[in-house]
């Protein structure tokens, strides 16, 4: 057999072998498509399972609160000047909207921890982080910091309707001091915390300055600064309360609180108070959902 003869028919063994090796990787990868297709709403049914069996669990227990509670008021075990029966908490919380009480009051409250907190957020950032990369002026700063921490804000607020008055202002430094100084705090920490070793290596990389900060410190620090982010929201709504109960006024969630007990309205008392249960529990969402979109952003 000559040399040609030998490496065409050698040629013809090889050429069906390389064909059916593709189309055998043609056809695994066509079986994985299906399989690729259905997964997403298998994961997206877990994602539900679990979302759920998350919620059930607290769900139980209010209607297992809520059950005793009626049992209690309808065996008359205690007198309703003290534990107002469900049906008129529910009464005067539908009053209470249909009249527009809560809801101006409401609007009042939020705009004293929002204002707040935000005036809060801005100022603590940049401070925390002078006071973890400056070390003379965390020298010079820190013990005032800690200082004005361990001093209670029920103790500065009734110095503070003095030297400003009374009106939103005044609440809104009450709350503005109950949630700045653990985010100062956490801030300081998140970026005390950032392994030395990965900055020297983004320098050695040419980041520096604010390319430094964004992209490495920042994302870095997150997680004690978000944790203190989902804190410090709903503890606004704390300090807005501090200040309408302590500075007073006649506006706002904790007035009207105050103006309940006075009246001894206990059904008005305890609608004011599931509407502030659901304002915390609303700030605390958005918490939440803002952390997972800056966790998203800088992963």
């Amino acid at each position: 057999m000559s040399t040609s003869t030998f490496h065409r028919e050698e040629a013809s063994r090889t050429v069906p072998s390389s064909t059916q090796t593709v189309s055998s990787e043609l056809s695994s990868q066509t079986q994985l498509l299906p399989h690729s297709a259905t997964a997403r709403p298998a994961r997206l049914r877990a994602t539900l399972r679990s979302t759920l069996l998350s919620i059930l669990p607290a769900l139980l227990v209010a209607a297992l609160l809520l059950v005793v509670w009626y049992s209690v008021t309808a065996a008359r075990l205690l007198p309703s000047i003290i534990l107002p029966a469900p049906g008129d908490v529910f009464s005067s919380l539908i009053d209470g909207f249909s009249s527009g009480l809560f809801l101006s009051n409401l609007w009042v409250t939020m705009q004293e921890s929002l204002l707040g907190f935000l005036v809060a957020l801005l100022i603590s950032l940049p401070l925390g982080y002078a006071l973890a990369k400056f070390r003379l002026f965390a020298v010079a700063f820190h013990p005032y910091l800690a200082a004005g921490q361990a001093i209670p804000v029920l103790a500065i607020a009734p110095l503070l309707s003095i030297w400003l008055g009374y009106g939103l202002f005044t609440n809104v430094v009450v709350s503005f001091l109950v949630v700045f100084f653990p985010l100062v705090v956490n801030a300081m920490l998140g970026l005390q915390l950032i392994d030395r070793s990965l900055t020297d290596a983004a320098r050695v990389e040419g980041a520096d300055g604010w390319s430094l900060l964004l992209h490495i410190e920042f994302p870095l620090a997150l997680p004690p600064i978000m944790a203190a982010f989902r804190t410090c929201l709903t503890l606004a709504v704390v300090g807005a309360l501090v200040a309408e109960f302590v500075i007073g006024g006649d506006q706002g969630l904790g007035s009207l609180v105050l103006e309940a007990k006075n009246q001894y309205n206990l059904p008005l008392m305890f609608a004011s108070l599931l509407v502030l249960a659901a304002l915390a529990a609303l700030y605390y969402g958005l918490a939440w959902l803002l952390t997972k979109l800056t966790e998203a952003l800088f992963a």
